[in-house]
C-alpha cells in the first residue's frame, strides 16, 4: 500500500473506539457509566457504529479510556500490523521466541508509542513538503 493510499484510507473512529475499550477490557456499560447520566450500554453501541464521532465526545471517550484522542482519530490497525511484521524478516527467529514469552510491558502503552512516534514522523514529512512548496 503506498503513501497516498495510507492518507486516502477511511478510518473508522467508531471502530476504534470499540478497539480500545475492549483491549482494555471495558465493558460498554461501564463507558455509559463514565459518560454520564444521558448514556446507557445501547447508547454506546450506536455509538461504536458511527464512522466519525463529534470531537467532544471523542475527547470524553479518549480522557476515560485513558488514552489520546488522536490515538482513537488516526489508529489504523493494518497500517500498524504492517510495521511491527515490516520489522521482523523471515530468517529472524527471536520472533518465534518471544512467542512464549510473557511481555513485561503493557501491549497499549506500545501500540500507543508506536501511534505517536508515525504521527510525529507525518508531521515531519508534511513539513518538509510545506517548505519545498514555498521554495517553489
Amino acid at each position: 500500500m503506498s503513501y497516498t493510499d495510507m492518507q486516502n484510507k477511511k478510518i473508522h473512529q467508531d471502530r476504534n473506539i470499540k478497539r480500545f475499550r475492549e483491549m482494555l477490557g471495558i465493558k460498554q456499560e461501564a463507558l455509559a457509566f463514565e459518560l454520564g447520566d444521558d448514556w446507557n450500554q445501547k447508547k454506546i453501541s450506536l455509538l461504536e457504529q458511527k464512522e466519525t464521532v463529534e470531537s467532544e465526545i471523542l475527547a470524553q471517550v479518549a480522557q476515560i479510556l485513558k488514552v489520546p484522542a488522536e490515538a482513537i482519530e488516526n489508529f489504523d490497525e493494518e497500517q500498524a500490523v504492517n510495521i511491527i511484521s515490516n520489522t521482523f524478516t523471515s530468517n529472524d527467529t527471536s520472533t518465534l521466541n518471544a512467542i512464549n514469552v510473557q511481555p513485561t510491558f503493557n501491549p497499549l502503552d506500545k501500540m500507543v508509542e508506536l501511534y505517536e512516534r508515525m504521527l510525529q514522523q507525518q508531521k515531519e514529512m508534511i513539513e518538509k513538503l510545506e517548505r519545498l512548496i514555498e521554495k517553489k
